[in-house]
């Protein structure tokens, strides 16, 4: 695999399948790597490095010869434009940019916070009395690496079955607008979509609060918690009382059930907090600094604080480690750091034996292309809730996999959170497009027996219960292989099922306060969450990804997996680069006449602007955003409207995506789902179905094994 692009989300995206063991070809061009000799080496370790300068004509030469003989190719157009280059039959190019292969933004080289800007996600972060805050590590960046990953790992599948390459479009806005699905709900009726600080749009309690010694995050997300919670702070008349019943009732006066917490939270100190909270099984958890992370016992526990060893300079340091491998026994990635060119002569002899024993006998987006989709013919089972599983296997269905969601009697919880359209939340209907519901009460023998029969006829098993809960049902790892023993079986919690917190619940902002995410994400120098649930959907691409290796590997072994994915891992390593550079203000919000414009600047240079006001506190000018942005542009300065969640989804290059479609369910209603962000040439993916009615599918699946074991 050649890597060759200068966007972040390319080296994301390169690291990731050297982490899976492919070989990855980097090239690097003097002059335009990391400064920092430390962020290099972290950034091109386990993988081979070529040195080419595109003024060298031998240079140019070598690169495209590289490029001719290499399976995958990973660049970014938009950020490194080359030489145009026709891609080989059976090649699979990824190209990652901003704003993807069409639309009207098409080609614009935005940088990640210019793309959380124009997709809604800075005005989801913050407080909201003050300017958008961005998410303090380049989400937009990680998250489109990852998902160029999977892209990959699925178009080899494609190439490896059918005999064809394909090109891959990687957007890291359509990535960062399908973060926003508790925030859509919202926007689909009709009302406003903004921050709400360390709370939670359509929760609650859920916020941070103080105590002796600094901060401790509190999630509910059931009626239950909420009972368990009042329990513990001796308020039991509270769990059942007329307005705080219920979720929606909860979220209405959250600002009463703050206080309440708050004082209790003060006269307790973080750790006391903590034992007694986890005591009830109440996700919570203490704000950490990136510093205190390299001394975080589960990130020790799970082998995810490595060392990094620089042999140009001499340097050292410690990183996190690969997620994947913490997930993923069998994993053993290279911590090998090359200098700058070691590998050219490596490289020239690989490209000399491959060109002459390669014979290519297929098509790039031709051949079989779109006669059917990539994953057709697999199963996937989900025992999901709110966000990591639900996203896996909505990815998995949107690629053709056939998707089950076993539900408990009553239904997955977030079904009923409002906004609703009958007995159905619009965030459950985005997080679950592309399935069909099964009701199985795993606690009752004659539904266990039911689920052992899917679970023999199926490819797949993801899941995110609180760890131990399925093994608790009779279900753990080795009683899964020895019920199907190709099963690629994937769980997703907090901290891992391998855990220094056996047992121990999540949610995302408490795995955002444990990751260093809040640490870096700060509101007027106040610790905050990132609006989205940066730490679940993080989890889940990740877990996304690993499936979609363990399928590889299983075909090629015979056997299946039993994957460990930790949010925190996922967390923590897509902040790993900030650990070896101090976090420095990559831009500067501006309050305009209309809203907020974010620009890639520091206030100084800003100042000079006709109109600015500088203030304590923020920047302010009479102009519009549009005009604003205009007249930085003509000072040389790249800036963005700050879009609302609404402007968003109405933007033009949002509609050009098609980032919403609509379906109807049975009963005929019609429903908004995400688009799926792999855009894959030659096998599209395709967003098919709305999820339906509790149980929806019991009788055809039910009768449908029978036949089958008939």
């Amino acid at each position: 695999m050649m890597q060759h692009g200068a966007r972040l989300a390319v080296s994301v995206c390169g690291t990731l399948l050297a982490q899976l063991g492919a070989e990855v070809a980097l090239v690097e061009t003097p002059g335009t790597g990391a400064a920092n000799t430390l962020r290099r080496a972290a950034q091109v370790r386990g993988k081979r490095s070529v040195t080419l300068r595109p003024d060298r004509p031998p240079d140019r030469a070598a690169r495209d010869a590289l490029m001719r003989a290499a399976d995958v190719v990973i660049t970014s157009s938009d950020a490194s434009p080359a030489d145009e280059f026709r891609a080989q039959p059976r090649q699979i190019v990824c190209d990652i940019t901003a704003f993807g292969a069409s639309g009207p933004l098409l080609g614009l080289p935005y940088a990640d916070a210019l793309v959380q800007a124009m997709s809604g996600l800075a005005d989801t972060t913050g407080n909201p009395q003050d300017a958008p805050t961005l998410i303090g590590f380049p989400f937009c960046e990680v998250s489109a690496g990852i998902y160029a990953a999977a892209a990959i790992v699925t178009a080899h599948r494609v190439r490896r079955t059918r005999g064809i390459g394909q090109s891959i479009d990687i957007a890291l806005f359509d990535c960062a607008f399908g973060a926003l699905p508790t925030f859509l709900p919202f926007h689909v009726i009709g009302k406003p979509a903004t921050r709400s600080g360390n709370q939670h749009s359509l929760a609650a309690p859920w916020n941070a609060y103080s105590a002796s010694g600094g901060w401790v995050l509190i999630c509910t997300a059931t009626d239950e918690q909420w009972r368990r919670l009042c329990g513990l702070l001796g308020r039991e008349d509270l769990a059942r009382a007329d307005g705080f019943a219920s979720n929606a009732e909860r979220v209405a006066r959250r600002t009463e059930i703050d206080a309440i917490l708050q004082n209790w939270t003060r006269t307790l100190t973080v750790r006391e907090c903590i034992e007694q909270l986890s005591g009830v099984d109440i996700a919570c958890g203490p704000i950490l600094t990136l510093e205190q992370l390299q001394k975080e016992k589960n990130l020790a526990h799970r082998g995810m604080l490595t060392p990094l060893d620089d042999p140009a300079s001499g340097k050292s340091a410690l990183i996190p480690g690969s997620p994947l491998a913490a997930a993923i026994p069998r994993l053993a990635p290279s911590l090998r750091v090359p200098q700058p060119d070691e590998d050219r002569a490596y490289l020239e002899q690989l490209i000399a034996s491959r060109s002459a024993a390669r014979a290519y006998d297929g098509g790039r987006d031709g051949g079989q292309a779109g006669s059917a989709p990539p994953l057709q013919g697999l199963r996937v089972l989900e025992i999901g809730q709110y966000t990591t599983a639900p996203l896996v296997s909505r990815q998995l269905g949107a690629l053709g996999a056939e998707v089950f969601k076993i539900e408990a009697p009553g239904g997955e919880g977030s079904r009923p959170w409002p906004p609703v359209q009958g007995n159905r939340g619009y965030f459950f209907a985005f997080s679950n497009s592309d399935k069909r519901s099964i009701e199985l009460d795993l606690r009752n023998e004659g539904d266990r027996v039911l689920f052992r029969k899917l679970l023999r006829k199926s490819d797949v098993l993801v899941e995110n219960l609180k760890p131990g809960s399925l093994a608790r049902l009779g279900f753990d790892a080795n009683a899964l292989r020895s019920l199907n023993p190709r099963v690629v079986y994937c769980g997703i919690s907090g901290f891992g099922m391998r855990s220094a917190y056996p047992g121990r619940p999540a949610f995302d902002t408490v795995v955002q306060a444990m990751s260093g995410i809040m640490d870096l994400t700060r509101a007027n120098g106040v610790p905050t969450k990132a609006g989205i649930s940066a730490a679940d959907i993080l989890g889940g691409e990740i877990g996304l990804l690993a499936i979609l290796a363990g399928l590889e590997m299983r075909d090629a072994s015979g056997e299946g997996d039993a994957i460990d994915v930790s949010m925190q891992d996922a967390a923590v390593w897509a902040t790993s680069y900030l650990w070896l550079d101090a976090p420095r203000e990559r831009s500067v919000m501006v309050r305009c006449a209309d809203g907020f414009v974010c620009a890639e600047s520091d206030r100084a240079r800003l100042a000079s602007l006709p109109g600015l006001v500088v203030q304590a506190t923020e920047l302010t000018s009479s102009l519009s955003r549009n005009a604003f942005v205009e007249a930085a542009a003509c000072a040389g300065i790249m800036s963005a409207p700050v879009l609302t969640v609404s402007e968003a989804a109405l933007s033009p290059q949002a509609m050009a995506r098609q980032l919403i479609v609509e379906k109807s369910t049975p009963d005929g209603r019609k429903w908004p789902l995400l688009n799926c962000p792999l855009r894959l040439g030659a096998t599209p993916p395709a967003v098919r179905r709305a999820i339906g009615e509790l149980g929806e599918a019991n009788e055809e699946v039910q009768l449908a094994l029978t036949l089958e074991s008939a």
